[in-house]
């Protein structure tokens, strides 16, 4: 599984035959794509640092071709989804939505155990980021 860059290229990989799409929120409101974003970006991190914890990474592929599934059968345009991708600010936003999770789970940089930790009780409870992840 590669960074957010990746699953959120992966939501505009499509072309788009939706329809307008002036009524719908932007983007960066829409609650269940940037959950998963977040998981995503979380799950990411904790394959990174975590070195018994891997990424389901073939699952994690398709997660993101079923999000951006969603996001055009729910009427966003692909010039929507690359302004989105493009979005420094939305990435620093997804970014930080996950580290502060992290951190309020118990998550400390430079501890690894820290992140397996997580990761093995996202694993448990069968969380979105949990089914990003598996124990080696």
């Amino acid at each position: 599984m590669k960074p957010l860059r990746s699953a959120m290229l992966a939501l505009a990989g499509v072309s788009a035959l939706a329809v307008p799409a002036g009524a719908l929120e932007p983007l960066s409101s829409e609650k269940y794509i940037n959950d998963r974003l977040i998981a995503a970006r979380i799950a990411d991190r904790i394959r990174r640092e975590c070195p018994s914890i891997d990424g389901r990474l073939v699952y994690a592929y398709q997660q993101a071709r079923a999000l951006q599934r969603y996001a055009l059968d729910k009427g966003y345009t692909k010039a929507q989804v690359e302004a989105f991708l493009d979005s420094k600010s939305d990435k620093q936003r997804i970014y930080a939505v996950a580290e502060d999770y992290m951190a309020r789970n118990g998550v400390v940089k430079g501890n690894a155990e820290s992140f397996c930790q997580l990761g093995r009780q996202e694993i448990a409870n069968r969380t979105v980021t949990g089914s990003l992840l598996v124990a080696k």
